[in-house]
């Protein structure tokens, strides 16, 4: 393991950290809040700090797949554990454990919070707050891969280890190159956002943090009843960015680099948009009853369509109070998830894809034993390799969301929140139902329980086997064995 490189990488995501931290002390000067103290000192620590871990670059760059898992890992502890701690000084979120989940929450785009009263918090935690979805959202380690060259195929490890999706592929020959378009795209689209909310009638302020939040499909905003109280017009536009944010980046690379033909043959974007619209048309008709009007009843289902497959988490009204057959609709949702290469989370379109796919070959194999068929996705032909970490992915994640219910058991609640505060966090949604609905939210579990839902937050925001490498100690063998040598 490149231990050298390792911390190289630290550094420099501790010093990305500090400089972004400016943005909040900008706010928390501008609104002269006593708060703005801490996160001043906090940004020249991070800055000065990472400056000094990451001044002398390694001479050996290279990061094998493993080391790649291990740094996505300890990066996103790093953000965390630093980015928690201005919560704690200012005494907005005194308790280490529910800033650490909030902190969490933001960085991997839950959304899930402990926080009562958000409209208490001051602008500078609340800017601090939504910037970490923002963040979060494309990756940290994108972000970095954009700025610092790596030998060989190190770029691409990374990015595979931080990377949403169930492959991840160059959209142009140099991955430098891909992620720099990545969050030129990104950092595009949410300017677009924010400009639209702005000049439609929303606060500049409000403007900023919900479309920080829609980026990074998050769902943290800044008052107590999410989006309800804005007008009409304002939920429209965010309900649209937030199903452009789910969707597969490469779409819009094609479309910037005029292959249109090409972006709209993507199947997975199909299906995403095809899941949307039946799903919102069953709900609108299921709800019909609830609303004024036609109009107001669309708007209410498909905000709520596209703020639960895309893994954000805002609300419009309380769909804790919808029929049944509407919660088993978003219920699924949660699970399915936004597409491969998005902001959003879920297990992703893309793998179900594949895994009905491989189930229909497996069948047709029963029918037909000597014909040998080919997955294919797009036109290509999809590698065994794929084929088996799909598989992989599928079986890892039902035991850690078996695991995490069991342990949250406990607690005594009923199965519906318990079942539906798991998948939440661990796809990464934030609001669940009943006890940990819309108008709820974690505030009441125990600590335990907190930091199981803490680790399936990461968890599903790493794509699970970043963190199981991570936490193997097959994966530090060679350290121990060369440090028992010196000792």
């Amino acid at each position: 393991m490149n231990i050298k490189m390792l911390f190289y990488i630290l550094g420099k995501v501790l010093l990305i950290e500090g400089v972004l931290m400016i943005l909040p002390v900008v706010c928390g000067l501008f609104y002269g809040e006593s708060q703005v103290i801490y996160y001043i000192a906090l940004a020249a620590i991070y800055i000065g700090a990472g400056f000094l871990i990451s001044m002398k670059k390694p001479k050996n760059m290279t990061i094998f797949i493993k080391d790649g898992c291990v740094a996505t890992a300890l990066s996103w502890l790093v953000l965390s554990i630093c980015g928690c701690i201005p919560f704690m000084l200012t005494k907005e979120i005194p308790s280490f454990t529910d800033a650490v989940f909030e902190t969490v929450s933001g960085f991997t785009t839950t959304g899930a919070s402990i926080l009562t009263d958000v409209e208490a918090m001051s602008h500078t935690s609340l800017m601090w707050r939504s910037l970490t979805h923002w963040i979060g959202g494309m990756g940290v380690l994108v972000f970095l891969l954009a700025v610092v060259p790596m030998a060989g195929g190190s770029n691409m490890n990374l990015m595979r280890a931080e990377s949403p999706g169930p492959s991840v592929g160059k959209i142009v020959p140099k991955v430098r190159s891909t992620a720099k378009m990545l969050y030129i795209i990104y950092l595009a689209i949410t300017v677009l956002e924010i400009v639209l909310l702005f000049a439609t009638g929303m606060p500049l302020f409000d403007s900023i943090c919900s479309a920080f939040g829609t980026a990074g499909t998050g769902g943290f905003g800044v008052k107590n009843d999410s989006f309800a109280s804005y007008a009409p017009h304002l939920q429209w536009i965010v309900a649209v960015f937030m199903v452009v944010f789910g969707t597969n980046f490469n779409f819009y690379y094609l479309l910037t680099t005029r292959q249109i033909s090409k972006a709209f043959k993507m199947s997975e974007v199909r299906v995403y948009l095809i899941v949307i619209a039946v799903s919102t048309a069953i709900i609108c008709f299921s709800v019909r009853e609830m609303y004024g009007n036609f109009g107001e009843t669309l708007r209410h289902s498909f905000f709520q369509v596209s703020s639960i497959i895309t893994t954000t988490g805002f609300a419009t009204t309380d769909f804790d109070l919808w029929p049944s057959i509407t919660k088993f609709i978003l219920l699924g949702l949660m699970i399915l998830g936004a597409c491969a290469g998005s902001t959003g989370g879920g297990i992703k379109v893309s793998r179900f894809q594949i895994m009905f796919k491989t189930i229909k070959r497996e069948i047709e194999s029963y029918i037909h034993p000597k014909t040998v068929k080919r997955i294919h996705l797009d036109g290509k032909t999809l590698d065994t390799d794929v084929e088996r970490s799909v598989a992989l992915y599928f079986f890892i994640y039902m035991i850690i969301f078996a695991s995490s219910m069991f342990i949250v058991a406990f607690e005594g609640h009923d199965l519906v929140t318990i079942f539906s505060s798991v998948a939440a966090t661990l796809n990464n949604i934030g609001p669940g139902l009943s006890l940990v609905g819309p108008t709820h939210n974690y505030s009441f579990f125990s600590p335990l329980s907190k930091w199981v839902f803490i680790f399936d937050m990461l968890a599903g925001r790493l794509e699970l086997l970043p963190i199981i490498v991570f936490l193997n100690p097959a994966t530090y063998k060679g350290i121990i064995k060369k440090s028992s040598k010196i000792g």
